[in-house]
């Protein structure tokens, strides 16, 4: 057999080429309809951090379920958070106190506090600022609190 030949005989089946004037609708304009919505968008406005906003909450929402080794109430409703802010920059701060400064778990809680905080989704850091004024009393307990340890 004659090999050019059968070369010959495989460039006519060649499937056809796509070509620019086959295009279906080539006088119709072009639009890009679909990037309206996106370039249209505005940022949003929403608070990140601040009183009151969710991230606060979520961060709240993660300290009551710390609880104290030696009472069988979580240290938010206990009294022992201070404070809980939450910046736009989705930084927490929380301040807190121990029951004493003898407290059994005075050099772990502050991290477990920190670690739990920094696994609230949107928190990109936590510092926990330990303070002991004013000092911690009984008056600080959430009526929660209070019902759960038989006090009200």
């Amino acid at each position: 057999m004659d090999s050019s030949a059968d070369h010959t005989d495989m460039t006519d089946h060649k499937p056809p080429r796509a070509r620019v004037e086959d295009a279906v609708d080539t006088d119709a304009p072009r639009t890009r309809d679909y990037l309206d919505g996106f370039l249209a968008a505005k940022p949003a406005t929403d608070v990140v951090g601040g009183e009151g906003s969710d991230l606060q909450a979520d961060v709240i929402a993660a300290l009551r379920e710390i609880f104290d080794p030696e009472i069988p109430v979580n240290i938010y409703d206990l009294g022992l958070i201070y404070g809980v802010e939450v910046d736009d920059n989705r930084d927490a701060t929380v301040t807190m106190t121990l029951t004493t400064p003898h407290c059994p778990v005075a050099e772990t809680m502050p991290g477990e506090v920190e670690l739990r905080v920094m696994s609230v989704p949107g928190i990109r850091d936590a510092e926990v600022v330990l303070v002991w004024e004013p000092a911690w009393g009984p008056h600080k307990m959430s009526d929660e609190a209070r019902l759960e340890l038989g006090m009200l």
